[in-house]
């Protein structure tokens, strides 16, 4: 709004005007507010001209201020008609809660990376958009490639590319997995510190519904205890269990052989060399242990007390030379857990290899004994079940079978061949069983940190089972529908950023929902088209709803948005 003055004989008039186009598309423009007269506000304010067209300028800002509050708040009234049937093919329901993670994905400057790949090769379709499009679907909706991209047709910004561009751009995927990775790692510092200082590290497998073995699709040791070739992950995160590397191998390989070549990578490509390498006793041979004490590395595995060494084993499970984590102050075993369950002990003594000085620690908690117990019991239980049915035969190698508690009685009490087995429970493996009760043991090279730090990482590696468990269960990552060695490697790394940005997104928001509470909401977000004038919110506005728009920086939780304010939102959530 400007200021507009006319003069006649007897007096100069002074205005506030607005600008506007008519239906015409011409410029034109109308009084908004008449001030007065040359002389009225002289009188009024005191002062000449030169201080009445000052205090008409303020007054033109102050209007212009209060038009633009009321243009957002203005109403909208938009006519229906009773009598009106919709129209053919015209969408009216669309997708929103992908716009919480276009914001990470785009913090991650993932479009500059596909940018830099575009670069290296030769192709015409958006790689930017096919792939921002697969991880939105793959944590809101995740299936199949063409299904993901029927689903991505419902987002308030549609596919501009064809469902044979996405096959094409799975192969570009796999052949820079690499790189995307290492920038993806780099990018990462731009959304604030990343814990790098503890790389946890754990393997897991996926299954194939195929039943010919190809590729790196091999029959293994499935985790699902499924009879179909799988093919394994290994993988990297950081302190917060915020994904940081993953390699794919053969099912049939031995995990403890990944490690080496993925932290390799780490080191040359991602240029994080100081940390500590935290894995459970499968991940930690002495090789991976002797190859983590080099340079600035360090680590703390979960060290087995059944495989140590006679001697380490009898000190290891001995009632005696027991101190309070907590305080540090001695502890008589007899009278652990009495007054505090909650409590946990340690004893430490140096642990040395023909390769290796360490610490061995070995932990006892009362809680975690009572636990171990109660589910023994519940074995027990099920082995006697088994014994009165009949079917006391061992079915499977599986540890925790109740049958490893059953022996076959085939002899007399006289000594003599019996003519009919039978079977008793084993008192003696169940005896041998109870006494590692509540024990725990690691072994690390950090020979003069505190145990209690040392502890506390340790029981960190819980949060890379939980990215597996998200992976699979929430993301749907298994069974694998592709077949082609560079699909698979694309899907997994698919998943990989699916799994990097959800995480980021829950830090945003100080870890204080749940993953079903965060994928819940983000699902429900959705938004109908009124008219082709705007968009009215369909969700329930609740307290992780306005956390989600706090930590990203737009809000969507307006009774009605406008077209143009709509793209205003895609704008800023692509960080533009």
């Amino acid at each position: 709004m400007r200021v507009m003055t006319t003069k006649s004989k007897n007096a100069e008039s002074f205005y506030i005007t607005k600008s506007f186009k008519n239906n015409a598309g011409k410029s034109t423009s109308k009084i908004v507010r008449k001030l007065g007269t040359l002389r009225e506000l002289s009188e009024m304010l005191g002062t000449d001209r030169d201080g009445v067209m000052a205090w008409a300028r303020e007054q033109a800002r102050i209007e212009t201020e209060k038009y633009k509050a009321d243009k957002e708040q203005q109403l909208v009234q938009i006519t229906f008609h009773a009598d009106r049937h919709l129209d053919y093919n015209r969408q009216k329901l669309y997708e929103g809660g992908y716009l919480f993670l276009q914001s990470v994905y785009y913090k991650l400057r993932l479009d500059k990376v596909c940018r830099k790949i575009r670069d290296k090769h030769s192709f015409e379709y958006d790689l930017n958009a096919v792939l921002s499009d697969l991880i939105y679907t793959r944590i809101l909706d995740p299936d199949s490639k063409r299904s993901s991209f029927q689903s991505a047709q419902r987002f308030l910004e549609s596919p501009t590319y064809q469902l044979h561009d996405i096959y094409r751009a799975l192969g570009v995927l796999a052949e820079e997995s690499d790189l995307i990775q290492a920038e993806a790692y780099k990018n990462s510092s731009f959304l604030g510190k990343r814990n790098d200082r503890v790389l946890y590290y754990d393997c897991t497998n996926y299954y194939f519904e195929i039943e010919q073995e190809d590729g790196q699709k091999r029959y293994g040791k499935s985790k699902e205890h499924r009879p179909n070739p799988i093919v394994q992950m290994g993988l990297f995160t950081d302190g917060d269990g915020i994904p940081l590397a993953f390699s794919l191998f053969p099912g049939n390989q031995n995990e403890q052989t990944s490690v080496k070549p993925l932290e390799k990578k780490i080191l040359k490509d991602f240029r994080c060399e100081k940390f500590v390498y935290c894995s459970d006793a499968g991940l930690g041979s002495e090789n991976n242990r002797v190859f983590n004490h080099m340079g600035q590395r360090a680590f703390i595995v979960t060290q087995s007390i059944k495989k140590l060494p006679k001697e380490e084993r009898d000190w290891a499970l001995e009632h005696t030379e027991f101190r309070d984590v907590k305080n540090d102050a001695p502890a008589d075993f007899d009278k652990l857990g009495n007054e505090n369950e909650d409590a946990l002990y340690y004893k430490e003594i140096p642990y040395t290899t023909k390769r290796l000085h360490q610490r061995l620690i070995v932990t006892y908690s009362p809680k975690y004994a009572a636990y171990q117990k109660q589910i023994r019991q519940k074995q027990i239980e099920r082995a006697q079940s088994m014994i009165r049915s009949g079917s006391a035969k061992r079915q499977s190698k599986n540890p925790n079978d109740p049958a490893r508690f059953i022996q076959k009685i085939a002899v007399t009490k006289d000594g003599e061949v019996a003519e009919k087995q039978s079977y008793c429970l084993n008192s003696a493996k169940i005896e041998e069983e109870a006494q590692y009760d509540g024990f725990y043991a690691v072994c690390t090279d950090l020979l003069d940190d505190p145990v209690s730090d040392i502890l506390r990482v340790s029981e960190g590696r819980w949060q890379i089972e939980a990215d597996f468990r998200m992976m699979k269960t929430d993301f749907s990552a298994r069974p694998v529908f592709v077949r082609r060695e560079d699909r698979i490697q694309a899907h997994f790394l698919i998943c990989f950023l699916s799994l990097m940005i959800f995480k980021f997104l829950e830090r945003e928001l100080a870890n204080r929902y749940t993953c079903e509470q965060m994928l819940d909401t983000l699902r429900s977000m959705n938004f109908a088209d009124i008219e082709e004038q705007g968009f009215m919110p369909l969700y329930t506005r609740q307290t992780i709803t306005d956390d989600l728009h706090n930590a990203c920086g737009f809000r969507t939780d307006f009774q009605f948005i406008s077209k143009s304010k709509m793209l205003q939102i895609q704008k800023f959530s692509k960080g533009r």
